[in-house]
Order: C-alpha cells, then structure tokens, then sequence
C-alpha cells in the first residue's frame, strides 16, 4: 500500500498553469506536489503558439477592453522571468522571437486608425521596414504594413521542461483520482490509491477539470469549450513569420507563429479567425486547402511546393461565460480547501498564481514543517503536434 503524503498545496494538471503556480509556491517554501494524469503540458499548454500577449489583439476595434488591460503587464512579467530576475527564473527557456508583429496585407485596414490612438496600444507599437521586416514577409513584392508588438514568443516545450526542473521531487504521475474525505470534509485526494493530504487542494487540468469535479462530487464551476481547427505546415520554403495578419473585422485573419522541428525544419502554426468559426466546421482535407490559399494569396514569393500539412483540434477549456465569450482574465473559485480555476490563456499563467497565493494568504496559510517526499513515478514531456503528425 503506498505511504500516506502530507503537502502544502496539492495541484492536479500540470500545465503551464500547474507548472508555474508549483515553482511559485515552492520558491515561497510551500511545499507541494504536483499531479498529471498525461504528460507535463500535453493538453492546452504544447498546442499554444506561446504568444505572450500584451493585449493588442484585442484592442482591434479601437476600445480599450477588459483583456487588454488585464494582460497589458503580462509580457514585462514574462521578460524579467526569461531574464533570470522574475518571479521565477526562466533563463534558459528558449524565445523564438522578441517581438510578435501586426500585419496588414496592401492598404491599411480602415480600423487601424483608431487601433493606433487607442490608450491600449499607444507606446507599444511600432512600424518596421526593409531589414526590420519578418524574413518571410522581407521580398519586394510585399506591399503591406508591418507594426512590431511589445510582445513575445515563446518555445513551450523548453518552458515546460525548465518548469519541471523547477518541480524538483514534486512531480506525481497519477491516473485515478478520488476524494479523501474525512468526517464528509475534504482533506486530500486518493491518487491511484496513494492518499495525498493538504492544506489546499487546487485543480488546473484545463478540459479535464471537468472531469475531477464531477468525481469529487460537484458541478461547479461550470466549464466551457471554445474549439480551434489549427493549422501546421513544415517545409524548406517556410522562413520565420510571429505576426498577426489582420483582416477586416476585430479579429487577425491569421495568425502565424513559427517553430523548430526536430529534423531542422521550420514549422509554421496557424490560428487566428481561420481557426475559429467558419474553420472549426471544415474537414481538415478543407482547412488545409483554406489555408493554402490564403498563404499563396497573401505571401505568393513563398514557396510551398514541397511543404507538409496537418491540422490539429484543440479545445480551449475555460470558466463558463455568457454567450461562450472569451473570459478576460485567469479564474479562480473557492469551496472550502479546493480552489479550481483556469488561466484562459497561456501569457496569463502568472495572474493564476497571484490568485491562488492571493487566497492562501487571506486564509493564513503558511508552509509546514513537512516529511520529505518519498520517490514518486514521474510523468513524461508532452510532445509537440507537429512532431507526432507530420514526418
């Protein structure tokens, strides 16, 4: 029978979300463990573009929203954490690009202009030209206009592995998950039979948090599923690209962010409106041809004739909102020791854990003196899409 554990804080999905909240705790000398019933940011987390947005985005129309004000100090949090001098020290994680870039095809699209005088974005954008210029969209056929973002990209695979360095012996791979009652109190979680005790208990498995409620018994809060159609492609024409193409309406046409794959190939992965909507109702075989045409459209100098296709299918799990809305901010509620509560977007992980600290603070919480943790099986590292789809 496996030995009974007694931690601080007890989190269950090992996300980015999970991920960073555990190094948080633990360089605040909680102790903790970490459970995936997976692999370590195989779900939403390795199928984001690890675009750390400050919010720009959403400001497309010219208002100044409540996302981009909640995200808007985002991306100097995750800078000082690359740099060693964070919240956390990230050094090491690789960034795929300083800059994510608007881009608008031809002439500038008419709601631009009150895009750029919006408080939103003012300082935090800049135009570019020539050199400056993305290498895929630098031939002299483009006729756009390319505004550089004070935003950044990052490689989630080697942020998901410096986070589980960080993990130290806290990782815990586990499938069955019960509660662990004590007098009709929840005091812990059963994790395949292995009694785990807490102070607090914290779910952030993303889609799965569904699941985990229903097995501790309850329905809320509520989630829901925003589905994407992505796109991936992988080809010797493929030159970097991190921007946002921009249509007609408040949303980016296309999104494309670019990537390493283990053969020494750039892959190019793309979401944006083509994702959404209208995409999410394609077959692949049809949101493949979708996005050929709006790469040989938008960027025809590109040469995509030996290139590989796939498409990907991910849910993005969130707190329930009216009209399946995107939410503004990371979520988190209460009930008692269990806090449940999703990020929303990756570049938000941060905001998760000043809620979750947040919380235990109010209530008092403060670390134990605690037993060692014995040698628990650790999960593996989620894999990227395109190296499981594409050759």
């Amino acid at each position: 029978m496996p030995s009974v554990i007694s931690t601080d804080v007890l989190i269950v999905g090992a996300g980015v979300a999970g991920l960073w909240l555990n190094a948080r705790l633990r360089r605040q000398g909680f102790s903790t463990v970490l459970v995936e019933s997976a692999s370590l940011g195989g779900g939403q987390s390795v199928k984001s573009q690890g675009i750390i947005h400050g919010g720009a985005k959403y400001a497309l129309h010219g208002a100044l929203t409540g996302a981009s004000e909640a995200i808007a100090d985002m991306p100097r949090r995750w800078r000082e954490a690359l740099a060693g001098d964070g919240e956390l020290d990230l050094s090491g994680v690789r960034l795929l690009s300083e800059a994510h870039y608007l881009w608008s095809p031809g002439t500038l699209a008419g709601n631009l202009t009150s895009f750029f005088a919006s408080k939103a974005v003012r300082g935090r954008v800049d135009q570019v030209k020539g050199e400056q210029l993305p290498p895929a969209l630098q031939d002299k056929r483009f006729k756009g206009k390319v505004y550089r973002l004070a935003e950044l990209v990052i490689d989630v695979p080697s942020l998901i592995q410096r986070l589980a360095d960080l993990a130290g012996d806290g990782l815990l791979a586990g499938q069955t998950i019960e509660p662990l009652l004590e007098a009709g109190v929840l005091v812990g979680l059963k994790v395949d039979g292995r009694e785990i005790r807490a102070q607090r208990i914290v779910l952030s498995a993303g889609a799965g948090t569904a699941d985990l409620l229903t097995a501790l018994g309850l329905s809320h809060p509520a989630m829901q599923r925003r589905p994407l159609h992505m796109i991936i492609a992988k080809g010797p024409g493929l030159k970097p690209l991190y921007a946002h193409c921009l249509g007609g309406g408040t949303k980016p046409r296309i999104t494309v962010t670019t990537h390493p794959a283990a053969d020494g190939q750039w892959v190019w992965y793309m979401g944006g409106d083509i994702a959404e909507s209208e995409g999410v109702n394609r077959e692949p075989a049809e949101q493949i041809a979708t996005a050929q045409k709006e790469i040989s459209q938008l960027l025809p100098w590109i040469d995509l004739s030996t290139t590989q296709w796939a498409t990907l299918r991910v849910d993005r799990a969130e707190p329930l909102q009216t009209g399946l809305t995107r939410p503004d901010n990371a979520f988190l509620a209460e009930e008692g020791r269990l806090l449940v509560g999703w990020p929303t977007k990756l570049a938000l992980a941060p905001d998760f854990a000043d809620r979750v600290i947040a919380s235990l603070q109010r209530d008092g919480i403060q670390p134990q003196a605690i037993a060692p943790l014995p040698p628990l099986p650790k999960p593996p590292m989620g894999v990227p899409a395109w190296e499981q789809l594409l050759p």
